[in-house]
């Protein structure tokens, strides 16, 4: 059942990274239409792109890695019970 829930959350991450990607792209894209008077559209849609870009990158990393370090531990103990037999 523990399997369960963190393969879930495992694909609960990969829609939230898609949606957070998805949701830079529109941003970006409101930016160009939408320029705020004396500031270049094109400029400010280029710093939500890589801003974004580089906040979805980083949170989507740090949910990884959490997966990772709950897989890794598994398998360790795994591992040490395998060996202790």
């Amino acid at each position: 059942m523990r399997d369960f829930f963190i393969n879930l959350l495992e694909k609960v991450i990969h829609v939230i990274v898609v949606i957070a990607m998805i949701g830079v792209v529109v941003a970006a894209i409101a930016a160009i239409l939408n320029p705020q008077p004396g500031m270049p559209g094109a400029l400010v849609a280029l710093g939500i792109l890589i801003g974004g870009a580089l906040y979805v990158v980083m949170m989507a990393g740090f949910m990884y890695l959490g997966l990772g370090i709950y897989q890794n531990t598994r398998r360790t103990a795994e591992a040490m019970e395998r060996m202790t037999r």
